[in-house]
C-alpha cells in the first residue's frame, strides 16, 4: 500500500507539472481488486494529453516503476497507464465528460492532496 501511495503521489505532481486539469485521485481498494488508486486527469488537447502521459511515465520510470501497460495512445482521447495497484487515466477534456469515470467510481473514496503529502 505504501508503494501504490508513493506512485499516486509521483503522478499526481507529473500531470500538475504539466498543467493536468482537475487531477483527481480515487481509492478503491476497498470496492475493487483492480488497484488501489485511480488517478483521472484531463488536458486541453491531445498535445497535452500525450504530455501529460510523457511526464507520468518519466516521473515514475525515474522512480523505479515501469507501467505494465498502456492503453489508447494513438486516439490520445483517453490514455490508460496501468501500474497494476495504480491506474492512471489522462483523457481529453470532452471524453473525461463522457466517460464520466468520477461518477462510476463514486463509492471509492476521493482522497485530497493533504491526505496524499502533496
Amino acid at each position: 500500500m505504501e508503494n501504490s501511495k508513493k506512485m499516486v503521489k509521483l503522478a499526481f505532481e507529473a500531470l500538475e507539472d504539466k498543467k493536468g486539469e482537475d487531477i483527481k485521485v480515487i481509492e478503491i481498494k476497498d470496492i475493487s481488486v483492480i488497484a488501489d488508486y485511480f488517478v483521472i486527469a484531463n488536458g486541453d488537447n491531445s498535445q497535452q494529453v500525450d504530455a501529460l502521459v510523457d511526464s507520468v511515465k518519466d516521473k515514475l520510470g525515474r522512480n523505479g516503476y515501469e507501467p505494465i501497460r498502456v492503453e489508447g495512445v494513438r486516439s490520445a482521447s483517453w490514455i490508460l497507464l496501468d501500474y497494476g495497484d495504480v491506474i492512471i487515466h489522462v483523457f481529453s477534456a470532452e471524453d473525461r465528460l463522457f466517460y464520466n469515470l468520477e461518477r462510476i467510481w463514486r463509492d471509492g473514496k476521493l482522497v485530497s492532496k493533504e491526505e496524499m503529502g502533496i
